[in-house]
């Protein structure tokens, strides 16, 4: 960097200031660090000036300093400044030994006018260090949003799919960084998820893979530091894979504290070392795939604990009443079957998801004579019935994550001509959830057996269906159901429905 800096200094304008100041022609002489010239300059005066530095102690070099050559030449020297890593280079002026002799006043002239010039040399070159270290970190910085920004974008992508957001994010990262592969290694999660964008093949790629998830996993969960191996003579190889000549830069990801996977860039050995910028870059990706796998872990988490709620309720319901076992299942199965094919969003499918699963909660409040009857349903006994929408509301409208699953588990008894209960709503009036339920439920109450019947063909309930369409069910929600017994659906089979012999 210091090298480079430097030769991008131009030279010859500080040649006219410092000819301008001393009245006089005096060739500027620069040197870098390692006392190579830089730039035009006299190659005699250069080498003369390059042999006599190098004998300098670190003691000697803060000062002036004359050095009188063979040639009837003297030059004039000084470091051209010195920053933390040590002298960034030398400059020096190059007068006739005669002139100086002739004329001794003008030596203070051209060390003053010397010295100032070198100052101004020294400020461009800081300037210009300064300047390439930000660009640096900007670009850094760059990259590191771009992966932060890649990651929401994948997110809102692949909503709801962790698998599908981490292989997005590692293609995105393999192209982005210029890496023939890019890991996410999960030894409990499966298969090492990963992306490549390969300068040249690699045909062990599966045992590549597998070592990731062998000594370099454990060996990086052991240190909780990232490690990279650039040198092919890396005594580290010996047990961290080898005979494998690939570059490898592999990071923890932690999980409160404890790291349960990493990120791996993998480069072929002819490709360019892993830079600290490399390290930074999958130290962030490993970063946002942490926060990204506790997220889901939590999510999934809440989920495991809502579904078992959720069968909780479910058995005390068939507890109560043994001929509704599987009611709610095969419901709930059916009702997404039309919510997938209507084209609900995956938001919309979850919550369609919780209330036709728990649509006949509220039968745990129905007294066990009325539940379970054998029988048809005397006037007062339906109306203990007709409580249960509002009931399994009650229950379900406590739970923030189900408020609209509450909604469509009270209207589900709804009628699209308006005479169902509990509200009597009619037409579009009725939430979705609430008309797909309908169609749902209908066909499994026809199909099921009763303690007083046995289940109806599958031909009889479609029958059924289209009788009440109109009337009890939503046209539109119906067309869909059609729509879907066309193509003989799994379920048929699944809930062993009964068919017509014809």
């Amino acid at each position: 960097m210091i090298r480079q800096a430097l030769t991008e200094i131009d030279f010859s304008r500080y040649q006219r200031w410092l000819n301008r100041a001393f009245d006089c022609e005096a060739p500027l002489i620069i040197l870098d660090a390692q006392l190579v010239p830089v730039g035009e300059c006299d190659a005699q005066a250069g080498a003369a000036l390059g042999a006599f530095l190098a004998k300098l102690t670190p003691g000697d070099t803060c000062e002036v300093q004359r050095v009188d050559l063979e040639n009837g030449k003297a030059v004039f020297c000084r470091p051209l400044g010195s920053t933390k890593d040590g002298i960034v280079g030398w400059a020096g002026v190059l007068a006739q030994t005669a002139v100086l002799e002739a004329y001794p006043a003008r030596i203070d002239s051209l060390v003053e006018a010397f010295d100032d010039t070198v100052d101004g040399i020294f400020n461009e070159y800081q300037c210009r260090e300064d300047l390439e270290l930000m660009t640096e970190e900007l670009g850094s910085r760059y990259e590191e949003l771009h992966l932060v920004y890649a990651v929401d974008q994948h997110i809102q992508t692949h909503s709801g799919n962790q698998q599908q957001v981490f292989k997005a994010l590692l293609e995105s990262a393999s192209e982005h960084l210029n890496v023939d592969i890019v890991a996410f290694v999960m030894p409990t999660m499966g298969p090492t998820l990963h992306a490549a964008a390969l300068s040249k093949p690699i045909h062990n790629l599966d045992l590549v893979l597998v070592e990731m998830r062998g000594d370099l996993f454990r060996f990086v969960q052991s240190s909780g530091e990232t490690l990279v191996l650039n040198a092919s003579n890396d005594p580290r190889r010996a047990y961290i894979f080898t005979d494998m000549p690939y570059k490898v830069l592999a990071c923890p990801v932690r999980s409160e504290k404890i790291v349960d996977s990493l990120v791996v860039l993998l480069n072929h050995a002819d490709k360019a070392d892993f830079s600290n910028s490399d390290r930074k870059l999958a130290e962030v990706l490993a970063t946002q795939l942490s926060s990204l796998s506790a997220s889901y872990s939590m999510v999934q988490n809440l989920r495991d604990f809502n579904d078992q709620i959720a069968r909780s309720l479910i058995e005390a319901v068939e507890a109560k009443d043994p001929y509704t076992r599987g009611h709610s299942e095969r419901v709930n199965y059916l009702s997404m079957e039309i919510g997938r094919e209507i084209g609900l969003t995956a938001g919309e499918l979850d919550e369609l998801h919780w209330a036709s699963l728990l649509h006949d909660v509220g039968k745990i409040g129905i007294p066990d004579a009325v539940l379970s009857k054998p029988g048809a349903l005397n006037y007062d006994e339906f109306t203990f019935i007709k409580v249960h929408p509002e009931r399994s509301y009650e229950i379900l409208r406590h739970i923030k994550q189900l408020e609209r699953a509450a909604v469509g588990a009270r209207h589900h008894q709804e009628q699209f001509n308006g005479k169902g209960y509990p509200h009597g709503l009619r037409g579009e009036l009725i939430p979705l959830f609430s008309r797909i339920i309908a169609v749902a439920d209908t066909y499994d109450s026809i199909t099921s057996s009763r303690a007083y019947r046995a289940g109806r063909t599958h031909e009889v309930a479609v029958s059924e269906i289209q009788r009440v369409t109109g009337s009890q069910l939503d046209p539109a929600v119906v067309q869909v159901f059609m729509r879907i017994v066309g193509t003989e659906p799994d379920w048929l089979r699944l809930f062993n429905i009964r068919r017509d012999q014809a």
